[in-house]
């Protein structure tokens, strides 16, 4: 890869400003420092911009700061009044980045909101697509994050590079808020299949089998699925430290049955499994990993949690 950075010949690498360094957005932006780029990050925790310096990266003091000089701006932030927050007003993003710079919105939003991101920019010379991802926390870490895009074929085209370093399965769904759109159904099919798992774990244990056992040969069947593979040892364990939090994935569900409201699509499973995900964080587990919904399983099969 040096020889190619030295060639004269090679187009230079975009520079890149990072805005959210959160589960992430930390891991993300550092695997495109270990692929060669230049990266400028901004968030509102020390704590990170520290992480991201120590990994080579540049850590800014403001949103304005971080985009002025960027040919690619991405950001990873938790909902759509964040994604408002750091695009607009005059400390955000469209007043501060220069002209051609392209936005790559990986937050998971309402399609909406995106449709309107990318509107508002246009009107500034601004580029944008949503790439909304999945694979959680350890498909950040380990560059195999599914990006699902909506926008412009040529833009897409511009960003394939830099989101190759960050995922595996990378695929332009459609125009603006595209992206969105299929993120949420992976939420719908993601809630639903922990929910499934977790029933399952409850009734595997209440009948005294060897859950391990169990699970292993589950997994290797018609029943597994990546939820299995990558939540296995959370339920084994009942480790429900934070990949994917349960908060998040409330706000997922409420977009996804929102949207679907608005396309006049059913979702009667969904909408359940919806209800059980805001029931567990009414009840405090918010904080938790998305398999904490075996807490909610647990409960309701009368367990003391």
């Amino acid at each position: 890869m040096s020889s190619n950075l030295a060639d004269s010949s090679q187009p230079t690498r975009p520079a890149i400003a990072w805005i959210g360094l959160g589960i992430m957005g930390s891991p993300m932006s550092e695997n495109l420092l270990k692929a060669g780029y230049s990266v400028t990050g901004f968030t509102l925790e020390q704590d990170k911009l520290d992480r991201l310096a120590k990994a080579g990266g540049s850590a800014a003091g403001s949103i304005a700061e971080a985009v002025k000089d960027a040919d690619v701006i991405i950001t990873m932030v938790p909902a759509s009044p964040q994604v408002e927050a750091i695009a607009y007003g005059p400390e955000g993003i469209l007043e501060n980045a220069k002209q051609g710079a392209l936005i790559v919105d990986m937050s998971s939003i309402t399609p909406q909101t995106s449709v309107d991101l990318a509107k508002n920019a246009k009107e500034k010379g601004i580029r944008v697509i949503d790439a909304p991802v999945s694979g959680g926390e350890a498909g950040a870490i380990e560059a195999v994050l599914s990006i699902m895009v909506g926008g412009e074929q040529a833009d897409f085209d511009e960003a394939l590079p830099i989101l190759e370093a960050l995922g595996k399965t990378i695929v332009l769904c459609g125009p603006h808020g595209s992206g969105q759109t299929v993120k949420a159904a992976n939420q719908l099919i993601v809630a639903v299949n922990i929910q499934a798992c977790a029933e399952a774990v409850v009734f595997l244990e209440k009948s005294g089998v060897d859950l391990q056992a169990a699970l292993d040969v589950l997994n290797g069947g018609l029943a597994g699925s990546t939820v299995l593979t990558r939540k296995k040892d959370n339920f084994l364990n009942r480790d429900f430290k934070p990949g994917f939090r349960i908060d998040l994935h409330h706000k997922d569900m409420g977009i996804v049955t929102d949207a679907a409201r608005n396309v006049g699509a059913a979702l009667p499973v969904g909408a359940v499994v919806a209800q059980l995900v805001a029931s567990l964080r009414a009840q405090g587990d918010g904080g938790l990993d998305h398999s904490a919904l075996l807490r909610a399983v647990e409960r309701l099969s009368g367990a003391q949690v």
